[in-house]
């Protein structure tokens, strides 16, 4: 156990406290928690990196954090009306289809090595930019208009364009085209 995975440990623990307080009209309190996450997850990357605290559950852990952090505030912001339904429900789908497409080849025999694919960080980036943005104007009372219309659909043609990558990515995998990897997140 390293400091950097009792790091990511802990924003797993933060996940349920920003829903919480997202559902009971805490927004401050879930602005400051999810960028707490996001703060404690560039520090645990630091230090993983520049003190030799690598490991193999942190590789597992430190992305299962983050898109659990994301995941539950795209459904919550949803539900609250903050988020179109077809982005939750487009980001939602990816992520589980991804997931499942990773479980399903480990279980034929033909595991995917998972490396995730330039258009997946944009679309992680945007996402989550998406949002801290809605965050912060619920937690501050500031309106965004434009830039939360944008993101959005920025965010949406991401997460089909990374989907379609990695189903493509998947699929020459699994025929025996990609012999060593194949991407998954």
């Amino acid at each position: 156990m390293t400091i950097p995975n009792l790091i990511t440990l802990m924003r797993l623990l933060l996940v349920p406290s920003v829903v919480f307080a997202l559902l009971t009209g805490y927004m401050g309190w879930a602005f400051a928690g999810f960028v707490l996450a996001g703060v404690s997850d560039g520090v645990d990357g630091f230090i993983a990196r520049h003190f030799d605290q690598r490991s193999e559950l942190g590789a597992y852990l430190d992305p299962m954090a983050d898109k659990l952090l994301l995941v539950s505030v795209f459904l919550v912001l949803g539900y609250m009306g903050e988020l179109p339904l077809w982005l939750v429900i487009a980001a939602v789908s990816r992520d589980a289809l991804i997931v499942s497409a990773v479980l399903l080849s480990t279980i034929m025999s033909h595991p995917v090595k998972v490396r995730p694919l330039f258009v997946s960080k944009a679309n992680t980036l945007v996402q989550i930019v998406l949002a801290a943005l809605v965050l912060g104007e619920l937690a501050l009372g500031l309106g965004s208009g434009m830039l939360r219309t944008g993101l959005i659909y920025l965010s949406g043609l991401l997460t089909v364009a990374s989907g379609a990558a990695y189903f493509v990515g998947w699929i020459k995998h699994m025929g025996g085209h990609a012999e060593t990897e194949a991407p998954g997140e």
